[in-house]
């Protein structure tokens, strides 16, 4: 897909697939949150020696997928996201986040950046030791721990039972630029090599220095 997603953000989406949909009528965010996803996907991808996320088109993209794709959490885990970037943006520069410049914009996002992987890796430790513990507790009394669908002494948590990462709006929103990018006709035809009729499949091509990865 030309861009790798992250684990949370992964979860969240397929839990979207499989969740009744909460928002399917109308749009989901104003006409200036629409601005702001744009520009903050702009300064994820940037344009320079190539177009970058606002040429490709990434904003509506981004709004569309967490509109259509993601269940109702996650979807107020992004509005509220925004919200609080435009409320950052007015008490540290007195601005709203598109009045900015490049390097104040990067300045905000560097600091969520920071934040939401400090936020992701406490919540990650904290899940991992709930799963240990439930895993011992299947050691130890496997007919009281073990799942209905499970044979006496497995170990396994199956995927309704197991412990949910909590949807953070940078990771969705950074995930989804790059989604949204190296799927599009410029991040694959610019940023990437591309050959529109690559003939035969070449399963490990070298590259040469500074050549660009292979989109097709």
């Amino acid at each position: 897909m030309g861009g790798a997603l992250s684990a949370t953000t992964l979860g969240v989406f397929l839990e979207g697939c499989s969740s009744p949909a909460t928002k399917t009528a109308g749009s989901l965010f104003t006409e200036a949150q629409q601005s702001l996803i744009t520009e903050v996907a702009d300064i994820i991808i940037p344009t320079t020696g190539t177009p970058g996320a606002k040429a490709a088109g990434v904003g509506p993209f981004i709004s569309m997928m967490v509109k259509d794709c993601y269940p109702d959490d996650a979807q107020k885990a992004f509005t509220k996201g925004l919200e609080d970037l435009e409320k950052q943006s007015e008490e540290t520069f007195k601005k709203s986040f598109v009045e900015l410049n490049v390097e104040q914009r990067q300045q905000l996002l560097n600091k969520l950046r920071e934040e939401t992987i400090a936020a992701t890796k406490a919540e990650s430790e904290m899940l991992s030791k709930q799963l240990e513990a439930e895993r011992e507790k299947q050691q130890t009394k496997p007919q009281t721990a073990k799942s209905q669908t499970e044979n006496t002494g497995d170990l396994s948590i199956l995927p309704k039972d197991s412990p949910k990462m909590e949807p953070r709006f940078f990771a969705i929103i950074r995930d989804l630029t790059l989604l949204g990018y190296f799927t599009s006709e410029i991040g694959a035809t610019k940023a990437y090599q591309y050959i529109a009729v690559p003939g035969r499949y070449d399963g490990c091509v070298d590259l040469k220095p500074g050549q660009r990865v292979w989109a097709t």
